[in-house]
């Protein structure tokens, strides 16, 4: 009896599919018409055999505007239970010749009915809170996921979308998805850039596993990201790219997901970043992203490979109940010539070429609440086990310790260049340069600099403090050798990896020995700008006070230190009298200050220091007088130079 009513249903079926198919079909376009303003057309839909359906005319056009799709034939098999249900989902899908053209010019376009939510005549609840994203992915990969069909054929699909003046052309001539294997070939216009590439992946709905690898067609020299040049100044390419989704977690309203990506013959291009291209020749990231209620996170699981170098990073973001932000990169043991040789070139030029023993381990632990800026955490080190370098390269590091020839940068470009050393008359040897000048400039800008390694954790992390609370780079954190390395073996653009380029470089200075403290402060008060084409201190003292720098006052020498940081600026520290403004002044009195509980000065010359100098040089003629319109002392902590005396 059972296997009767089998054969009598079967047969039913059989006789009252296309009824059932159409009545699917009335379904689906009632329904997506219901849920958009839009008219959803289905030329003709019937069976080719038992359970394949040809549909043809495929067109879905939103109210008032421009049609979104047209597909002429769909042919695919379904499941008979999704046709009682209303529904169509698809276990092979084969589509041929369709167009999917997207525009939008200024607050008009033809697509965000699909997601944007129906007006209402109930006033905005401004009081809701902002959507958990986790929440919104998990249901975005589980929906994506659940109705990817076993087999998939796409011939000859466009997509266009045209937005504000800009286009993006993408054709695919062909797309395979069998047992999960994807394959497919295409190309990708914008308005400067035209990519050919291939595409093989892998996908598996029950897993949640997918993964994909573009490559170039052989032709070109590697696949270009298009409009990032327009939108960041940046240019990218790449000769091969692979991303996946290896595993994917929604527990306690927190999504979590693990993937991997790798790059090789990736090329960037951006002035912020470097003066030049950026090749990372073989680099990959492993990842394991979380996303909650307020909550973002890149894991302590994740890894980054550049090259031989492997690094841990780990990222905290959190936005309620008021903003923190963590930030943790450590490493295993790297061998010293993996390190070197795994810098990219275009971004570290100076290590070019470099060989070396021994190993590097580096930690970095970065904490900020917003609600509590001035409780901010930062610490940074770099360990290495027996480094010694063997081969200094084209850019050898103990130039410092002989006469050298010095460049001088502004704006990426040589403004002039000059000798340190005996040979130039100008420079000034470290025991005919008076004490009370350099003394007066390490206490303004760095009272450790004869006893630490480079670095004054303390003034990095204040001035970090400082450029967070004024929302802006107000202050920096370098020391004396920050500043000589800065000048002495780096250009004078600000990019990105210039800090950690020249970190590394006081790094190995300090920690090798490489040059004696007494030699880096010579060769630094010989090269470092002291005005408008003024650089070194016998230039500086001629050019103020038309003296040698043996003959300097205590109060020429404290002025001479007070412009350090800005040279340039030294027309502003005069009112129309010709006397020192409040700034000033108030500088001569707490550094003087400050050399005497050193013991740099006696009590008597600290009692006799005058707010007053006469400039006797060319500079004089510079002096603009304005009316002085100080009416309150700055904040010293805000006023003073990169280290601001954090010690006292």
């Amino acid at each position: 009896m059972f296997a009767t009513l089998l054969v009598i249903g079967f047969v039913a079926f059989l006789l009252n599919r296309e009824r059932i198919l159409k009545y699917a079909v009335a379904k689906v376009i009632k329904k997506v018409e219901t849920k958009y303003p839009a008219k959803l057309q289905i030329g003709n839909a019937q069976f080719v055999d038992l359970n394949t359906v040809l549909v043809t005319n495929i067109a879905l056009q939103p109210i008032d505007q421009p049609k979104l799709l047209q597909i002429d034939t769909v042919e695919a098999t379904v499941s008979f239970r999704s046709l009682f249900l209303g529904r169509m989902v698809f276990k092979q899908f084969d589509m041929a010749n369709g167009s999917i053209t997207a525009f939008k010019q200024d607050s008009t376009d033809n697509f965000s009915f699909l997601y944007r939510k129906k007006a209402s005549d109930e006033p905005a609840d401004t009081t809701a809170e902002k959507p958990n994203y986790g929440t919104l992915l998990n249901r975005l990969i589980e929906t994506a996921f659940e109705n990817v069909p076993d087999g998939v054929n796409f011939r000859d699909l466009g997509i266009v979308f045209k937005s504000d003046g800009r286009l993006i052309d993408m054709q695919l001539p062909t797309m395979v998805m069998e047992d999960g294997e994807i394959d497919a070939r295409m190309t990708i216009t914008t308005e400067a850039v035209t990519n050919t590439m291939f595409v093989k992946g892998l996908i598996d709905p029950d897993e949640y596993l997918l993964s994909a690898k573009m490559y170039g067609d052989g032709k070109s020299a590697g696949i270009e990201v298009p409009y990032i040049e327009q939108k960041f100044g940046a240019t990218m390419r790449f000769d091969t790219l692979s991303l996946s989704i290896t595993d994917k977690e929604y527990k306690n309203n927190q999504l979590t997901i693990k993937g991997e990506s790798s790059a090789y013959g990736l090329v960037l291009n951006h002035p912020k970043i470097a003066d030049e291209n950026v090749t990372v020749q073989n680099g990959a990231m492993k990842y394991k992203i979380t996303l909650g209620d307020h909550y973002y996170a890149l894991e302590p699981e994740s890894e980054v490979r550049i090259n031989k170098a492997v690094f841990y990073p780990q990222l905290t973001y959190e936005t309620r109940p008021n903003r923190k932000i963590g930030i943790k990169i450590d490493s295993p043991e790297i061998p010293a010539n993996d390190l070197f040789a795994s810098m990219p070139p275009g971004l570290f030029d100076t290590f070019q070429g470099v060989k070396a023993t021994g190993s590097f381990k580096y930690h970095m632990n970065f904490y900020v609440d917003m609600a509590q800026v001035d409780s901010l955490r930062f610490e940074s080190d770099l360990d290495a086990t027996n480094f010694n370098i063997t081969d200094f390269g084209p850019n050898d590091l103990r130039k410092l310790n002989q006469e050298f020839t010095h460049s001088v940068y502004e704006k990426g470009k040589v403004v002039r260049t000059f000798q340190v050393g005996p040979s130039n008359p100008n420079f000034t040897p470290y025991n005919q340069i008076p004490d009370h000048l350099k003394y007066a400039i390490m206490t303004a800008e760095d009272p450790r600099f004869l006893t630490h390694k480079g670095f004054h954790d303390g003034a990095f992390r204040h001035s970090l403090i400082t450029n967070i609370k004024e929302n802006s780079f107000v202050r920096g954190g370098s020391t004396i050798s920050m500043q000589l390395v800065k000048n002495a073996f780096l250009t004078r653009k600000k990019t990105i990896t210039r800090k950690v380029e020249e970190a590394l470089i006081v790094w190995i200075i300090e920690n090798l020995r490489l040059t004696p403290k007494e030699r880096m402060y010579e060769v630094y008060l010989n090269i470092i700008e002291w005005g408008p084409n003024v650089y070194g201190v016998k230039e500086a003292a001629r050019f103020y006070f038309s003296k040698e720098p043996s003959e300097l006052t205590f109060e020429e020498s404290l002025f001479l230190a007070s412009i350090v940081p800005k040279p340039k600026q030294y027309r502003t520290y005069f009112n129309s009298y010709g006397e020192l403004r409040a700034y000033p002044r108030y500088f001569f009195k707490l550094i003087s200050g400050n050399m005497l509980k050193r013991g740099l000065i006696s009590p008597s010359e600290h009692a006799s220091v005058s707010p007053y100098v006469n400039l006797n040089g060319r500079a004089g003629s510079f002096i603009i007088p304005k009316p002085d319109t100080t009416t309150q002392v700055a904040d010293t902590m805000e006023m003073l130079a990169p280290i601001d005396l954090l010690d006292f």
